[in-house]
């Protein structure tokens, strides 16, 4: 075990979101660092219940259907079990932040929620990083099928790219990229044969966007007070699709990137975790793509000694300091099973590529000395398989169903 650097004493911490890779990392880091973990999590089986760093998990309501039951079962927790700080990890957050009067005696890492709920949205996301003065790709709002058939009529007749969106999805599942046409140039997804997607209205709006050519780069920050105090940013060699989320994970030395989440962190006087998309131009001008108030994958490229924990717990020390904890260790991580299944399209490094890059990177679920949560999530799967079946919804979906926020 290592001794916390920052000479704090051992901490109750209650991570939520415990099925997430992520709070296994988080976990394991904060476990590392001689505090005691316990995970609050509505699904059955997940990676933090079969975790050695985890000392204890508690099943909860599922907070998108019992929104009440699940803070107050949070609360019973935070006062019996001593926590000192809770750490909101997927999106039960807004829930969580919709609830923050009802759990007292501890800190909870959550910014208020008109605030998640705006950078949570896709299109008001963008709105407000416009009225801040940073370029932004441009953006519509799609409120109905008809609005829906004058975008794509209007894409299709001047022959743009446009990319299109619910304003409220996870892990690019929704997403309608460009088409690719012949000699690898993208195509028109504006055409009048693309149908408006079932259920589109004002109350499950979608986002039309520019589509921009350039290289996708992802950050996760932890802000306090509108200062970033610890910072990666990534790449997104390897996803799940075309447009899914990243599988592997490599730190970029990335000023930009940094500088533009300082300045939107401070000009929206941010507090908690936080993760941008991006993509980089040529001539090096950043446009967000999208946003995420809560914590991302960047996580994984942390190792013990770089200082995410000592951010995350003891945040007024380190704006004092005006120190920025990176990933300095050169760790590689990825997630082995869909990065396996990465190699059916290796992308346009090839196989090879594929092949050093699996050979270079660790696993962020499975550790020697915590093997179950390897085994853990094949039972994750199966079950979501399950689900999905049942409630004829993607895996996907069925992965998040009890968890995800969508504007209620």
């Amino acid at each position: 075990m290592i001794t916390d650097p920052s000479g704090s004493p051992p901490m109750n911490m209650l991570i939520t979101g415990g099925r997430a890779p992520v709070a296994l990392e988080l976990s394991r880091l904060l476990r590392a660092a001689g505090h005691r973990v316990y995970a609050a999590e509505s699904a059955e089986y997940h990676l933090c219940r079969v975790s050695s760093a985890v000392e204890r998990s508690f099943r909860t309501p599922p907070p998108r259907h019992n929104p009440e039951a699940y803070i107050d079962l949070l609360a019973k927790l935070v006062e019996e079990l001593h926590i000192d700080v809770l750490i909101p990890l997927c999106e039960e957050i807004f829930y969580i932040s919709a609830g923050l009067d009802r759990i007292r005696g501890c800190r909870v890492l959550s910014a208020e929620r008109e605030t998640l709920a705006r950078l949570h949205h896709k299109g008001e996301f963008i709105v407000w990083a416009r009225e801040l003065g940073f370029p932004v790709p441009r953006s519509r709002l799609l409120s109905s099928p008809e609005e829906w058939r004058i975008q794509t009529d209007e894409a299709a007749h001047k022959g743009e790219a446009w990319v299109y969106k619910p304003v409220y999805s996870r892990f690019a599942s929704k997403v309608i990229l460009p088409r690719t046409i012949t000699g690898g140039q993208e195509g028109l997804t504006g055409s009048r044969s693309l149908a408006a997607p079932r259920g589109i209205s004002s109350a499950a709006p979608w986002v039309a966007q520019e589509y921009i050519r350039g290289e996708a780069v992802c950050t996760y920050s932890v802000v306090h007070q509108g200062e970033v105090i610890a910072h990666a940013a990534y790449g997104s060699r390897y996803r799940t699709g075309r447009a899914g989320a990243s599988v592997y994970f490599e730190h970029l030395e990335h000023p930009a990137a940094l500088d533009w989440v300082q300045r939107f962190s401070r000009a929206a006087g941010f507090s908690g975790q936080i993760g941008f998309d991006f993509i980089q131009v040529q001539e090096g001008t950043l446009y967000p793509i999208e946003c995420n108030p809560r914590a991302t994958s960047g996580i994984h490229l942390f190792a013990a000694e770089d200082g995410l924990v000592q951010a995350l717990l003891n945040p007024e020390q380190r704006v004092l300091a005006g120190t920025v904890s990176t990933p300095r260790s050169g760790r590689k991580s990825m997630l082995a099973l869909p990065m396996l299944a990465c190699a059916l399209r290796p992308g346009p490094a090839g196989l090879g590529e594929w092949g050093r890059a699996l050979r270079q990177a660790e696993d962020v679920i499975f550790r020697r000395n915590d093997p179950r949560p390897f085994r853990e999530q094949l039972r994750i799967v199966y079950h979501a398989c399950r689900l999905a079946r049942r409630n004829k919804i993607s895996v996907t979906e069925a992965l998040t169903e009890d968890i995800e926020w969508n504007g209620e």
